[in-house]
């Protein structure tokens, strides 16, 4: 596959596509201040003021398809990608509440041994929630909590210009049975090496280190860095080729794929190479791939030819531009 044609495989990957129902979404809530809300839309948790500290706040829905192929790995990551979710804003996920409804009891308890397994290797309690018995379908939501120190949370919405784009993930892992868009390095691996990675984020953003991140979720990496830049109001441009990738994975299949341990991140460069040893020290594979621009496009290159993936003066991916990244008071007085 040519460039040309790996941007539009990506461009058109349903993790990608499905994003853009966000923005009618987030239309519907008022936009009255709320001067205890440091962040909302665009982060991968809401950010709340509470004293000193600074609460995160994130919810996620398994996708209907992944409860049907897998049900056991649809409850092990409703609690894997909501702790992702934490551990990108920098933060330490403290405890998770489940919505589970059940139509078929077979099911239902392939989905609890999932989340019982990734409870256990995590150490992130499930401490109540709620269950529909008798439905006519079967789902699981989760919602989670966590916390940092004030003014250490990594944003999404805050890189900037020449910042240099950093991609970190677990390389040892392998695509579970019919689901060849989930990057499994979680499942197979003890406790305590899954515990450093959750943390790495924590002690990066402690130092200080970052500008910007988000965890490799569902859009994949550059559909990830994508939503990034775009409620940073941003472009970048990206060698593909400087991508970490395993032996035999295929290219758009890994670049589509839902990181079981990833993230991307902006950073000033001379911050680079201690990211990079940090990300190394938990079995992360981490690597400079590209530059945060002024320019509202994400552009890819590849050898000598360059393809424009996303041109955000003309289109979106979430709708969450910078000024719907903020707190609602900020949101209100359209800062």
């Amino acid at each position: 596959m040519d460039l040309y044609g790996l941007v539009e495989s990506l461009r058109n990957f349903p993790g990608v596509t499905r994003k853009k129902s966000i923005s009618s979404v987030i239309n519907f809530f008022p936009k009255q201040a709320y001067t205890k809300v440091i962040a909302s839309y665009g982060e991968d948790a809401a950010v709340v003021e509470q004293d000193d500290k600074w609460l995160l706040l994130a919810a996620d829905g398994i996708m209907p398809s992944l409860m049907r192929a897998n049900p056991f790995f649809a409850g092990y990551y409703a609690v894997l990608v909501n702790i992702h979710d934490i551990s990108a804003m920098g933060g330490v996920p403290i405890a998770m509440l489940d919505i589970l409804s059940v139509k078929d009891n077979r099911i239902c308890s392939q989905v609890m041994k999932g989340m019982e397994a990734a409870v256990k290797k995590y150490g992130v309690p499930i401490v109540g929630g709620h269950t529909h018995p008798d439905c006519d379908y079967d789902a699981i939501d989760v919602a989670i909590i966590g916390i940092t120190e004030k003014g250490q949370a990594i944003f999404s919405h805050t890189a900037q210009a020449r910042d240099d784009v950093i991609v970190g993930m677990d390389l040892d892992g392998f695509y579970p049975e019919a689901l060849p868009f989930a990057w499994d390095t979680t499942s197979k691996k003890e406790a305590p090496i899954l515990r450093r990675q959750m943390m790495i984020m924590n002690k990066i953003a402690k130092q200080g280190l970052v500008r910007s991140g988000k965890d490799i979720s569902n859009p994949g990496t550059l559909g990830t860095l994508g939503m990034l830049l775009e409620t940073s109001g941003k472009g970048a441009v990206v060698n593909v080729d400087d991508i970490p990738c395993p032996k035999n994975v295929d290219l758009a299949q890994w670049l589509k794929s839902y990181q079981g341990c990833g993230y991307v991140i902006t950073c000033d460069p001379v911050n680079s190479q201690k990211v990079m040893e940090m990300y190394a020290s938990v079995g992360v594979t981490s690597a400079v791939i590209g530059k945060v621009t002024d320019d509202r496009k994400l552009i890819i290159r590849k050898d000598d030819q360059s393809a424009v993936m996303f041109d955000f003066d003309k289109e979106i991916i979430t709708g969450c531009k910078p000024q719907s990244t903020v707190g609602w008071e900020s949101v209100e007085m359209g800062k």
